[in-house]
């Protein structure tokens, strides 16, 4: 796991281009502390960090080059199925030359280089792993950028004035000084709405974050992305006609072999082990298929009622791990706070507890960490998945002219002046009653009324969730869960979850793996019918396949979790912070009135302005003020 940089211009001279290269390098120094590489070859300027992994020794150092020089690449990322992939290559590099292909390094970078010699683009459709990689042609002057299936590396790009740029993060390509530093003003919205941005956007004015499983080519001064892969048209329908019993044998062995994987690496490793279900289910395969003992770590807080350290403690035990729990009151949280919102690549609304377990997690030795994430998206796991299911089935409600439901609306809000009112007035005031625009507010934190006074916006440009359900190619009545999981995981997952994995675990270059986004998992879940998969249980397809696998106390535990008292610091330990950085909105077009409005409802407070409702607006401050 590393960090890359590059830069590929014809306009740029050449000490221009190489001390931006170096600053850029610089600001991802965090993403790989093992070694530096530069390159660079008339138009061409290529940057990495090493962190290493697999093949410790100095031949894995980059950027690498193919046997003939022809090829450079720089690599961010992990190919799990890379041995079986150099047994081919070792064979011959088809369509090129009928000889073997003799590798200089153990290293996964290699394979991806070679079978990109081999077979350009396609090799793409062969790799299982995450990666964001950029491999450079001298021979012809074009670069090829590719990134993984599912978007767990990240990859973004600036193309202006002839010159592109390109990094593992947004911070890197500012940091070049060869783009202008301004927000993109559309992209405010999004974050407004959600938190985040969707790609290909980003906070960052023409900066623009590579689709998962896309891939970008520069030839002949001409930037081109295309897709090589996409989820809702690579869904595994063979389940059909299988029994249940049958298909959780197969949802079993290809959990198993996500895991098993997963686990090939030259350095220590262990796993988060939150004690519910999916960090278990986690754990329990990798003492199955490990020759070693494995490590696992949990955050554990004081207050009994919300800790989970006694179910960890459960897995822990039937699994004989090395087991490490991470003590950490409300105050310590607090006092790691502002050095992990200077982590911070992207603004986000969320991410500073995954910075302060990763870092601990790294401190006590371990360099690579499972993860559960994803789990909750594949298999119904979030409350959204029954609601969708039920609001579908009251399809009867479209019957009713829309005036009515929208006097009924403003009846409601009226009466229950609640998110939750507010949110289910805004289903019934809508053209449709349906999971299209329903779902877009399942997690939109501040609704279009706000986000229009905030900004001094009479219109705001088409919401990104609506448009992405708009565009989405899938729409099958046994198969409306898989929808859902979709819709999940290319808007939330994708943009928030796995965006603040990478960047809150890698500024303590600590690498995350997620076995449940094995591509060929998800595929074939996404496949079993509604009958098979629908919750009646909390993932209840996940846990009849494991069942004697996960401890029964794991399986029938309450759904529960420690909830930070953010409302209270924020209207007092961390009051002035938050005025600070709410005060640094005014400079990027918000109107300070109505953050102060907003701001003071908060303080005296309106059950509609709860704390993730202001302090999404208090990261964004404090991002822009550190790198705009």
């Amino acid at each position: 796991m590393c960090g890359i940089a590059g830069i590929v211009s014809r306009q740029l001279s050449k000490n221009k281009a190489i001390a931006a290269l170096q600053q850029m390098n610089n600001a991802i120094a965090h993403r790989g502390p093992d070694a530096e590489g530069m390159w660079d070859d008339e138009h061409a300027y290529l940057g990495h960090r090493r962190l290493s992994i697999i093949d410790l020794s100095d031949s894995g150092t980059q950027p690498l080059h193919s046997y003939d020089n022809r090829y450079v690449i720089i690599y961010n990322g992990e190919l799990y199925n890379y041995k079986e992939l150099k047994m081919q290559l070792q064979r011959a590099i088809q369509g090129t030359q009928e000889q073997p292909y003799f590798f200089k390094t153990q290293t996964d970078t290699e394979v991806v280089l070679a079978a990109y010699m081999c077979w350009s683009a396609d090799c793409l459709q062969r790799f299982n792993g995450m990666y964001a990689f950029a491999i450079y042609d001298r021979q012809t002057k074009n670069i090829f950028i590719a990134r993984d299936r599912m978007g767990i590396k990240p990859l973004y790009y600036s193309f202006q004035n002839n010159t592109l740029l390109f990094a593992s993060e947004v911070r890197t390509i500012l940091q070049s000084n060869l783009i202008e530093k301004k927000i993109n003003q559309d992209a405010l919205v999004d974050y407004l709405q959600y938190q985040t941005v969707h790609a290909p956007h980003t906070m960052a004015q023409d900066i623009n974050m590579l689709l998962p499983g896309h891939y970008l080519t520069l030839e002949n001064n001409e930037v081109k992305t295309q897709a090589y892969w996409q989820l809702e048209k690579n869904i595994n329908y063979a389940s059909t006609g299988k029994s249940y019993e049958d298909i959780c044998k197969d949802v079993r062995t290809l959990f198993y072999e996500a895991v098993e994987s997963r686990l090939v690496a030259d350095v220590p490793f262990g796993a988060f082990l939150s004690g519910r279900i999916d960090s278990s289910a986690i754990v329990g395969a990798m003492t199955k298929v490990s020759s070693q003992q494995v490590k696992t770590f949990s955050v554990v807080f004081n207050e009994s009622e919300f800790s989970e350290a006694s179910y960890a403690r459960i897995v822990s035990e039937k699994f004989k791990t090395e087991h490490h729990e991470i003590k950490l009151s409300p105050q310590d949280f607090l006092q790691q706070l502002p050095e992990a919102l200077q982590a911070m690549d992207h603004p986000s609304g969320d991410g500073p507890n995954t910075y302060i377990v990763s870092k601990v997690t790294k401190q006590a030795g371990i360099t690579m960490a499972l993860s559960g994430l994803g789990s909750d998206e594949l298999f119904c796991g979030y409350d959204v998945f029954k609601r969708s299911y039920k609001l579908e089935q009251q399809w009867w409600l479209n019957f009713v002219p829309r005036l009515i439901r929208v006097t009924g609306a403003a009846a409601l809000t009226s009466f229950n002046k609640n998110i939750a009112s507010q949110k289910l007035a805004e289903i019934l005031s809508k053209p449709q009653v349906s999971f299209n625009y329903a779902y877009p507010l399942s997690r939109q934190v501040l609704m279009d009324k706000q986000v229009k006074q905030l900004l001094n916006r009479s219109d705001l440009p088409m919401n990104a969730v609506y448009r992405f359900l708009r565009l989405l190619e899938f729409d099958d009545k046994n198969h409306r869960l898989s929808k859902y999981s979709i819709a999940e995981i290319s808007t939330y997952m994708q943009n928030v979850l796995l965006r603040d994995t990478d960047q809150m675990s890698m500024a303590s270059a600590l690498e995350v793996r997620v076995p449940f986004l094995d591509y060929k998992l998800v595929e074939y879940v996404l496949g079993v019918a509604d009958k098979h998969k629908y919750p009646h249980t909390p993932k209840k397809l996940l846990t009849d396949s494991l069942q004697d696998l996960l401890p029964a106390e794991i399986m029938n535990r309450k759904k529960m979790g420690f909830v930070l008292p953010w409302q209270l610091w924020m209207k007092h330990e961390l009051k002035s912070f938050c005025e600070e950085n709410l005060n640094h909105l005014e400079s990027v077009g918000f109107n300070p009135n109505r953050i102060n409005q907003l701001w003071q409802a908060f303080l005296k407070g309106d059950p509609q302005i709860t704390w993730s409702r202001i302090w999404h607006l208090v990261v964004l401050g404090n991002w822009q003020k550190n790198l705009l």
